[in-house]
């Protein structure tokens, strides 16, 4: 059965966020709301579940403003702290929805999640068990995943060495904080009619795709249409976005997009 997903850009910002803090450049001092962007994360709204990817330091700032008073589950890329910062806000969900909230993560993630929260750990009853959460970890770099009655399928590429997750569903690809990659990357999204991706600025960074990096990817992958994110403050939107070929565009805090999703398994 083909259903419509949606997928609405909570945060779009690289992450020192947009403006920066005792920055003075022109981006930063903008009064544009399109250059007003929070840490990365979005939320995924499909048949009626809502799914948080990441939980940055403004994470609760972010779902009141969006109104989002239900969250079905979680889906954290990596450890990094403007994507993880603060998992601790979400257990304000379990308390409202009496049950725990359930997060899909490696395993890379996970230990550093219990490491920062290890007071939310339930360690009478297991090194894996939390005291608010369900954690499901991936073991393995590719593959697929039931989660919370929806059908993912995972894909990992790197940063400096670090695993980061990406996902994809239905016709939809999420890829954050992408630098090194293999080619099973693009095989597992190749032709993908909605990709998200994150492109940090114009110039080059050992962490992350530059918008030039980012375009090419997007054409190697034959996306058919692309949102750039995780977009630091050297990036005017209105400016930047003239230098953009067909089908390629910034995302912005409060896009929503949508895609197509083929049933629940």
């Amino acid at each position: 059965m083909l259903m419509q997903g949606s997928l609405l850009f909570l945060g779009t910002g690289g992450s020192m966020g947009v403006p920066a803090l005792a920055c003075k450049c022109s981006v930063c001092l903008s009064t544009s709301a399109f250059n007003k962007r929070r840490r990365s994360a979005a939320l995924f709204q499909v048949n009626g579940k809502n799914l948080l990817i990441d939980a940055g330091p403004e994470i609760r700032q972010q779902l009141l403003d969006f109104h989002v008073d239900t969250l079905d589950g979680v889906l954290l890329t990596h450890p990094h702290f403007d994507h993880i910062a603060c998992v601790d806000d979400l257990k304000a969900y379990c308390y409202a929805q009496n049950k725990k909230l359930p997060i899909l993560l490696s395993n890379e993630t996970f230990e550093e999640i219990r490491f920062r929260t290890h007071y939310l750990m339930d360690k009478e009853n297991g090194r894996n068990e939390g005291l608010f959460f369900e954690f499901k970890l991936i073991e393995d770099l590719f593959g697929s995943v039931e989660f919370e009655g929806l059908k993912f399928e995972y894909l990992s590429y790197f940063q400096s060495g670090m695993r980061v997750t990406g996902i994809k569903i239905g016709n939809l690809a999420y890829l954050s904080d992408i630098k090194d990659y293999s080619q099973q990357v693009i095989d597992s999204i190749s032709g993908i009619d909605v990709l998200v991706i994150s492109a940090l600025r114009q110039t080059t960074s050992p962490m992350h795709f530059s918008i030039e990096e980012a375009i090419a990817f997007s054409q190697k992958a034959q996306a058919k249409t692309a949102y750039f994110t995780h977009v630091a403050h050297d990036v005017d939107f209105t400016k930047d976005s003239s230098l953009l070929p067909k089908g390629i565009q910034f995302a912005y805090d409060g896009l929503r997009i949508e895609f197509n999703y083929e049933g629940l398994l």
